[in-house]
């Protein structure tokens, strides 16, 4: 127990802020980037009322393609890779479990971070993908397979294309998207 405890320790101070030049590329790309997906959205949608092109997880993709575009994470093949098999899994298992939805939700989550990491696509969002498969309530269960085109692997799509315009706009060497692309 103590050697756990130990190992919970910190080993270094926090970094310093990132420069606001950095902060403000990533205020413009997660803004269009979101901004495109709700417009996109509704204007293929009969129900201006819902937005099924926006789901949370794109949240957390913008975070990292706009705000760390040189991580791993960040990279076309974990995007657009994670995602795809977060939301194939978290469907099937949707449904095939979704009356318990504790159990569901668990291997949802564990099952696609398994299988990102067997494909060399990790990608954090796509924990979240999975889990809204299953926990999205009836609009997302009727989309069925369909969940993985749209909205997930289409809202993936439009993030990356913005991620690819925002972050080499930039005249910033640092800045360039992506580090690879599969």
């Amino acid at each position: 127990m103590r050697l756990l405890i130990s190992r919970m320790t910190a080993t270094s101070q926090c970094p310093p802020r990132k420069p606001m030049s950095k902060i403000l590329w990533s205020l413009l790309g997660s803004f269009l980037g979101i901004y495109l997906v709700a417009m996109i959205g509704k204007s293929l949608q009969f129900d201006p009322l819902s937005n099924l092109y926006l789901i949370g997880s794109l949240g957390a993709t913008a975070v990292l393609i706009y705000g760390a575009p040189l991580a791993e994470f960040s990279q076309p093949r974990n995007l657009i890779g994670g995602h795809f098999f977060s939301a194939l899994v978290g469907v099937t298992v949707a449904k095939f479990l979704g009356s318990d939805l504790m159990l569901a939700s668990a291997l949802a989550v564990s099952v696609s971070i398994a299988v990102m990491h067997l494909t060399r696509t990790l990608h954090p969002p796509g924990g979240a993908t999975a889990l809204i498969a299953v926990i999205g309530g009836e609009s997302i269960q009727k989309l069925g397979y369909f969940y993985v085109i749209s909205p997930v692997l289409s809202g993936a799509a439009i993030m990356l294309l913005v991620g690819l315009l925002v972050n080499n706009l930039s005249r910033n060497p640092k800045r360039h998207y992506p580090v690879y692309w599969w």
